[in-house]
This record gives structure tokens, sequence and C-alpha cells, in this order.
């Protein structure tokens, strides 16, 4: 039985999985892709962004079910469209998420990169480049099914343990990690939660898996979210960086990109602690790939050792024997 709310189902062929999730993912990239080009509401850049990452999160997925030239060109155009979208959404961040009471001048100066950035990010959606791409996913999302005999719930099993696994490799003593390592950890949490929420189908008809696999997702994106604050700080002196470069001569903006430094690298202790919380938190969350462990079984107490005493049963006389 498939779910209500993806069209998918354990017996689902992979390559019949992959084209349903791309084409969700396209409609995603349609509908924001729209709005950047009607206007400078952040959200349309940001889901814009969210689409094109889910793109090439899916394509890295299922590729050992489905892999090809197409494949690969489709997942380097969708990083390049990312990456056109990405300096307007970072800087916006920095802005109203990372920093505050930040001085008019440097508000002006990012209003000015700002622009140069989305007129970046609008020509590379609006471009030709953009048509021949959707046109290149619309083909791909036709395609017949390849009729391989394969079923989602069981490549979904592999894929998510060995995702799951890699990140406990990368998190062994989380506490000595440096920046670089708790980057490629940040990393395979992220591939881990997009893996979880475009499998989840494969399990979540059961009433049961679909709670577990609820709790398990909530746990990955607070563990993602726990590693990217510890990323701001990197991306606040790639930030900085950018406003120096882009202040004119006559904007003295030293003293205040100094103070606002400052600001975004606060707080270290802080966020190492969430972190170890969200860490604790993941590695209780029940796999909900997998099958829960058995309950285990009632035991009747035994029968009173009084003269009113009943013969023993076959039934109890194997209990005993399991007890034994």
């Amino acid at each position: 039985m498939a779910s209500t709310d993806t069209g998918l189902a354990p017996d689902t062929a992979p390559d019949v999985a992959l084209r349903h999730i791309v084409a969700r993912c396209r409609e995603d990239l349609q509908k924001y892709r729209a709005v950047v080009l009607a206007s400078r509401r952040p959200i349309g850049i940001h889901q814009t962004r969210v689409s094109l990452r889910r793109l090439r999160a899916a394509f890295g997925l299922f590729k050992s079910a489905v892999d090809g030239p197409v494949v690969r060109a489709l997942s380097a155009e969708a990083r390049w469209l990312a990456g056109e979208c990405g300096p307007a959404r970072d800087l916006h961040v920095f802005m109203t998420e990372s920093v505050e009471d930040v001085p008019p001048t440097i508000k002006r100066i990012a209003n000015r990169l700002l622009q140069i950035h989305f007129e970046r990010a609008r020509a590379a959606l609006a471009g030709a480049r953009f048509d021949g791409f959707d046109a290149q996913l619309g083909a791909f999302i036709a395609l017949p099914p390849a009729d391989t005999g394969k079923r989602l719930d069981r490549f979904a099993r592999r894929v998510l343990q060995d995702r799951h696994a890699k990140v406990e490799r990368r998190g062994r003593k989380l506490h000595a990690l440096d920046a670089e390592r708790l980057h490629r950890l940040r990393i395979a949490v992220k591939k881990l939660r997009y893996a979880a929420d475009f499998l989840k189908p494969a399990f979540a008809p059961s009433a049961l898996a679909r709670p577990r696999a609820k709790a398990y997702i909530e746990a990955t994106t607070r563990l993602q979210g726990a590693l990217g604050a510890l990323n701001d700080r990197t991306m606040a002196e790639h930030m900085l960086a950018d406003l120096a470069t882009a202040a004119r001569p006559s904007e003295d903006v030293a003293a205040a990109l100094e103070a606002l430094s400052r600001q975004a690298s606060g707080g270290d202790k802080r966020r190492r602690r969430k972190l170890g919380e969200a860490w604790t938190s993941f590695s209780k969350a029940e796999r909900f790939w997998q099958a829960p462990a058995p309950a285990a079984p009632r035991v009747p107490p035994p029968p009173s050792s009084g003269s009113d005493a009943t013969p023993d049963a076959p039934g109890a006389a194997r209990l005993r024997r399991i007890e034994e």
C-alpha cells in the first residue's frame, strides 16, 4: 500500500522512487524560482536552494541503483545552480540571524552586496542553461520503469544503515573533533537526514513505524542544527571578509566589523554543550528501518505449594524448562 503523503510504498522499485522524488523536487523548484524572478522575498532564494540541494541529495542517495551520464549531468547542474543562489542566501542569514545591532554603514554595504548576489542568482535561474536543465529533469521523470525486480524497502534498509554507521564513525570522540572533522560530520548527518526523509515511505505505512521515523528524523535534524551552529563562525569569517572588500574607501568599517566578528564567534561553549545534547538524543533514537526488539514474554507466577496446588499442565512444564 502506497503512502498517501508520497505515493511510495515498500515494494516500489528504487528507480521509480527516485523519479517520483525528483518530480516533487522539480515542482518545488519551479514554484520558488517564480518567487525569485518576481520579487526579492527571502523565502524564494532560500527554498530554491533547498530544492536544488534535495535534488542533488536524491541523485546521490540512489546512485547505487540508478546511475549514468544523465544522472551525473543533472546532479552537476543542480550543484551549479545551488552555488549561484548560495551567496545571496548566506549573506541574508548572516545579517538577520547570526549578528545583532548591525551598524547602519554595514547594513548599507550588505544591501549593495545582496543586490549583486541576488541578480547573479536571478540571472542563473532565468537563463537558457536553467531551461535546458528543467527540460532534462522532465525527460528523466518521464522515463519508463527499469523493471529490475528490486524493492525500495530492501534498498532503503541497506542505505540507511550504511549512512547511520558513517555518522557514528565520524562522531567518535565528539568533544575532541576539530573544525574540519566537525564539518565532515555535519555533511554526513545532512546526507543521513535527507535519506531518512526520502526513504521513510518504505517503512512508514506501518502505524508503528511512523512515530519512530518521525522521532529519528527530528533527532537527526536537531544534530544537524547543532553542527550548523558551530559552523556559523566559519561562515561569519567569510561574510565579514566579503563586507570588508565591498566597503568603499569613504566607509570606515574596521571597528564595526571587528565588533561583529567578536559577536559571531562568541558562545562556543554553549554551542558545544548543545551539540553534546543533540548527539545523545541522536544516539538514543530508534532506527525506524529496523524491526523493533520483541517484547519480553510475560511469565505467570508459579502455582502455590499448598495442598490445593493443581498438577502441572504441559504448558507449565515447558515454561519451567525455558526458565531453567
